[in-house]
């Protein structure tokens, strides 16, 4: 028998990406988001949702531009640290010893580690509550050729990401492939 929880963000997983802005000085900013995904096939879309009282949130309203950087399992600490410090306070590129680099198509930079990255023009926004909802139609797609596959597709299992289970408050990482996607043509008993 099932066990109610109640109200809550318990939707699993929730994956831990880190968003690129520049404020109103050029400063390029982090953050972590774990409200994010994917929202709209065409146009290609992601979305993230950020409290209005982080730095990011009046960043990506006055540029309209943000990206999502994935970071790999390797670089846990650093993506729990851009989540928990404040850019008004500190420089977070200077204190993890990460490298921006300025989008190619987006005015936001991104992080030159992580191996893949997003780069996003806002489409919509939605007041949601607490969070706002930016909406962001994919400009480019980055990835570092070391975690493609030999068709050049991204390999979930090279890029290595971190989940994140809000309701424990814990990281993870993915396992291995189960079975390949939209094969299943049957069901046998």
């Amino acid at each position: 028998m099932k066990k109610s929880l109640g109200v809550g963000t318990y939707a699993l997983p929730s994956p831990v990406w880190v968003v690129g802005t520049y404020d109103a000085a050029g400063k390029p900013n982090l953050m972590t988001a774990a409200w994010g995904g994917i929202c709209n096939s065409r146009p290609p879309c992601i979305y993230v949702s950020l409290r209005k009282a982080t730095y990011s949130h009046g960043n990506i309203m006055a540029r309209k531009a943000y990206t999502v950087s994935i970071p790999s399992e390797c670089y846990v600490k650093e993506a729990d640290w851009i989540g928990i410090a404040s850019g008004r306070d500190t420089n977070k590129f200077t204190t993890t010893k990460l490298t921006p680099v300025k989008g190619s198509t987006v005015d936001a930079p991104y992080v030159d580690e992580f191996s893949i990255v997003i780069e996003c023009r806002v489409k919509e926004v939605v007041e949601l509550g607490l969070h706002t909802q930016f909406i962001g139609e994919i400009m480019d797609v980055k990835a570092e050729s070391e975690v493609l596959d030999a068709r050049g597709n991204i390999d979930i299992e090279k890029v290595r990401p971190i989940i994140f289970t809000p309701s424990a408050g814990t990281y993870h990482g993915i396992g291995k492939k189960i079975q390949d996607a939209f094969t299943t043509r049957e069901l046998k008993k």
